[in-house]
């Protein structure tokens, strides 16, 4: 009988998941078909899933996901450091995908922005080889894709977020140039937002403050290497101005760093930086982010900023590098606080949705 895996299909925002069987086939030249063991949802996840970002229908959402090796196609046979692959090896990979000539890849060093590139999670369900999502039992990993082995002693927890979550903040606090003994203001604890904290701090970063309207993040965020934490839910945006640079002698953060997907924020990420200062915006993914700002702070105040989208290959390489490098000075495991079966995803989805749960996992 032909094999057939189980997925949960995102049929059309706010409705209900649909779980459905599709045909297994073999997997082709540059292909690998892999048995999934974890996938997260990521926020972006959420957006779709509430309408608020464009994603195919029917589809399979999920790119945060590792899974085991079953079947190899032609070509493939080493991953992105060179180490052999085979079958039964635990692996994750990058969240897009691109074969074929690219200006962006080949000229600019911007493979993440290729012309025609996909993603994982945001594909068609009903069309050949169906399985390109992490809500589902299998995936294929399609030619042009980067694949990173995973060494065995790192968990399933500490691994799944990597080539989303992890791969973009190595991107983004990249792009914010941080420096030893500076300041640093994360906008938003969550994933993001936590490793944005624990790197600023590898990174060499005097003080780092992290900012959130979830009094729950704010204490977790501590634990990842934030020195101080403020309820801006609370306060005024000039008092969360006022507070922060208060904590930034003489004149205000080296840099900002927004990760809550808040247009809004904006103004006060800017008046929080001193002169000179750098701001990098890495949460605002969805359509129609309006904001009004001065430009003339911009130009008077030199400030320099700068948007974030994907992450080049090597930044998965880096993901996994930083997080087996400090996997035992921060806990990285607990960020993943709360498992579901395939079938309880629209619970998970409404409990992350509602930020009861940092990073719901979904085990197939």
């Amino acid at each position: 009988m032909p094999r057939t895996g189980r997925a949960a299909v995102y049929e059309k925002p706010n409705t209900p998941f649909v779980l459905k069987d599709y045909p297994l086939r073999p997997v082709r030249t540059g292909e690998v078909l892999v048995r999934i063991t974890m996938a997260t949802i990521c926020r972006s996840d959420i957006h779709s899933w509430e309408g608020k970002r464009p994603n195919p229908c029917p589809g399979i959402l999920g790119h945060e996901i590792i899974g085991v090796i079953e079947e190899i196609g032609e070509g493939i046979e080493k991953d992105m450091r060179g180490q052999p692959l085979g079958l039964g090896e635990r692996i994750t990979w990058t969240e897009y995908f691109f074969d074929g000539q690219s200006y962006y890849r080949d000229i600019l060093d911007m493979p993440q922005k290729s012309g025609g590139i996909r993603k994982y999670g945001h594909d068609l369900a009903d069309t050949d080889p169906h399985f390109l999502g992490g809500f589902a039992e299998y995936c294929y990993i399609m030619p042009g894709t980067g694949i990173l082995k995973l060494p065995d002693e790192l968990s399933d927890e500490e691994a799944t977020p990597l080539n989303c979550g992890v791969s973009t903040m190595i991107s983004v606090t990249e792009a914010a140039e941080i420096g030893m003994g500076e300041t640093v203001v994360i906008q938003g604890l969550g994933l993001l937002g936590l490793y944005g904290c624990a790197m600023a701090k590898a990174r060499g970063a005097r003080l780092v403050v992290g900012l959130d309207a979830v009094e729950s993040r704010l204490g977790v965020a501590a634990k990842f290497g934030a020195d101080v934490t403020i309820d801006v839910g609370k306060l005024s945006e000039d008092d969360v101005v006022e507070a922060v640079r208060s904590l930034c002698p003489p004149d205000g953060a080296d840099a900002v760093i927004e990760v809550c997907g808040v247009p809004d924020v904006i103004p006060a990420g800017l008046r929080i930086l001193r002169t000179g200062g750098r701001y990098v915006l890495g949460g605002l993914v969805t359509p129609d982010a309006n904001v009004t700002i001065d430009a003339n702070v911009l130009v008077k105040r030199w400030i320099t900023m700068r948007g974030i989208h994907n992450y080049h290959p090597r930044h998965l390489i880096q993901a996994l590098d930083f997080v087996m490098t400090n996997r035992g000075r921060f806990p990285f495991k607990e960020i993943v606080d709360s498992k579901f079966a395939l079938e309880d995803l629209d619970e998970a989805f409404r409990k992350a949705s509602g930020r009861s749960v940092l990073r719901a996992a979904i085990i197939p």
